[in-house]
């Protein structure tokens, strides 16, 4: 199996799977009970009155690699217990989504570092 593109996400899950899927010409849908939460970041996010998920998704540091495979090759990595499927790609014009445990899609936001961005 090779990954038909890869990024780390140490600037944020949400803003690297975005700049993945824009650089690849495609869309992206992340299902949020997928993505992996330790339990301690899961409760310390909770004492401090934070969603887990929003943390998950636009904290950085993290060092962990976000890659796609050809469809095809996803039989030979399920259930492999060092990869999370957490999505899947779509065509550029589906946009980038976030789909809660009922099924309902937002709008992924890239709230990560940029280090490009300007500072006033």
């Amino acid at each position: 199996v090779r990954p038909t593109a890869m990024i780390d996400v140490s600037d944020g899950l949400a803003s690297e799977a975005i700049h993945l899927a824009r650089s690849s010409g495609l869309g992206v849908r992340i299902h949020d009970e997928k993505i992996p939460i330790d339990p301690g970041t899961y409760q310390t996010a909770r004492d401090f009155n934070l969603d887990p998920t929003t943390c998950a998704l636009n904290g950085g540091e993290d060092y962990e690699l976000l890659f796609t495979i050809a469809q095809a090759d996803y039989d030979k990595v399920k259930g492999n217990p060092s990869l999370t499927v957490i999505g899947y790609m779509t065509d550029r014009n589906s946009g980038y989504a976030l789909i809660d445990k009922q099924g309902g899609q937002h709008e992924l936001r890239a709230q990560g570092w940029d280090a490009f961005l300007k500072k006033g």
